[in-house]
């Protein structure tokens, strides 16, 4: 089983922490790390894209999208939010390739924080599901 994990570049801080998580559930559940691939992009927005091209590839068992949106004062939070979550859907639909949807979605980034620390609280480990 080979897993491909797409990455959200903007807030770092927190979308590494939810690799980490999908990384360690991945290699719990008995996938080789020599199995696991990260593509890293720049933001949410980019995610359904890149693995959509990923699973045409026909090279992966399964895709985790990661990323983080923290709310500001504009509506484009919401803008992304919508077009990341139709976006992964729609790749998937369009693919047969199973894309697990891991984006955060936080009022603040101690909301993002919370759900991406150590353990089984992290949303990370919960995408590999």
């Amino acid at each position: 089983m080979r897993v491909a994990i797409v990455l959200s570049q903007y807030h770092g801080f927190i979308t590494e922490r939810l690799e980490a998580g999908a990384r360690t559930v991945l290699r719990e559940s008995g996938v080789a790390e020599e199995d696991i691939e990260t593509f890293a992009v720049p933001g949410a927005y980019e995610l359904a894209q890149a693995a959509q091209r990923i699973a045409e590839s026909n090279q992966w068992s399964a895709i985790i999208c990661l990323g983080c949106l923290i709310r500001g004062e504009t509506p484009h939070f919401e803008y992304i939010a919508s077009a990341a979550a139709d976006g992964i859907i729609r790749a998937a639909q369009a693919t047969r390739v199973p894309i697990a949807f891991g984006v955060l979605t936080t009022n603040s980034a101690d909301e993002a924080m919370a759900r991406a620390g150590d353990g089984p609280s992290n949303k990370g480990r919960e995408a590999e599901g």
